[in-house]
């Protein structure tokens, strides 16, 4: 288990890459973001992305998989207070394969109690197979601290 004393700002690691299918980009698409871009291959075509691609929530929700599996899993969190930035930069694609680096830009103790907790700015930047940034996302993570008991 890692604890908020684990972290460094400057530390960065990678995890992925992850294929996205074709399969999945409608099944998501079709569930939570049913735009014909996302969802129907043939309008998809003749939209401005010139072809089907993946919704900007299920590229977030795939970073976000990546990181509970590469790190996150590992870690005494607390869920976290927020996003601070988001930015879709270029879509993903069926057959993409995406790569997650983040990086510990920031750390605080708690403010109301810095002996159990703190937070985490994380800065992540998910590529593609081509190594262009398709997402970026600034956020805070609540991460426990080391506790010994008595």
């Amino acid at each position: 288990m890692l604890f908020f004393e684990d972290f460094e700002v400057g530390q960065s690691q990678e995890f992925g890459p992850r294929v996205v299918t074709r399969e999945e980009i409608l099944a998501f698409g079709r569930e939570y973001d049913p735009q014909s871009f996302h969802v129907d291959e043939e309008a998809a075509k003749h939209s401005s992305f010139g072809g089907l691609i993946a919704s900007g929530w299920q590229t977030a929700s795939i970073c976000q998989r990546l990181v509970v599996d590469g790190m996150l899993g590992k870690v005494a969190s607390q869920g976290s207070p927020g996003v601070e930035s988001l930015r879709w930069l270029k879509p993903v694609r069926p057959g993409d394969a995406l790569t997650l680096r983040y990086t510990i830009a920031e750390k605080l103790p708690s403010e109301s109690k810095p002996a159990l907790r703190g937070r985490v700015r994380l800065h992540y930047v998910l590529r593609n197979q081509r190594d262009e940034p398709v997402m970026t996302l600034d956020c805070w993570g609540i991460i426990g601290r080391h506790v010994r008991r008595g």
